[in-house]
């Protein structure tokens, strides 16, 4: 079994912060709340621990595989506001997820995703009162 589906394994599990154990060291996450990446395990660590207090009834609804990357199909509740999206994830050369890409539907969804995740990172002290 590859390292996305581990990874769905563990978060369907409810270990969405041990889910990163699949994650390769210098992995790059691309997150619809920054415009920046998010690149390294520590601060990626530091995201999903954010994202677990955040999500409310995550569920992953389907999944699509390729030869070199893996689409994971999401849903869940941010502060009351229905959520859908995807998880792209690429694997790199030791077959750890080394990219991993989030796109979030619809428009009013992605504003209260970007806004809870965004005071859970400032809470936490992950990045700086001001967006970037």
């Amino acid at each position: 079994m590859n390292a996305a589906l581990r990874f769905q394994e563990a978060v369907e599990a409810g270990d969405v912060v041990g889910a990163t154990e699949f994650f390769s060291d210098d992995i790059t996450f691309h997150s619809p709340v920054k415009f920046r990446p998010f690149e390294g395990i520590d601060a990626v660590r530091a995201l999903f621990r954010v994202l677990q207090r955040t999500f409310e009834d995550f569920r992953y609804v389907g999944r699509y595989d390729g030869t070199d990357g893996h689409v994971l199909h999401f849903r869940t509740t941010v502060n009351g506001k229905q959520v859908e999206g995807i998880d792209l994830i690429g694997l790199d050369a030791d077959g750890r997820i080394g990219t991993f890409t989030v796109m979030i539907r619809p428009q009013s969804a992605l504003t209260a995703v970007g806004e809870a995740i965004w005071a859970g990172l400032v809470a936490d002290g992950v990045v700086p009162g001001q967006p970037g």
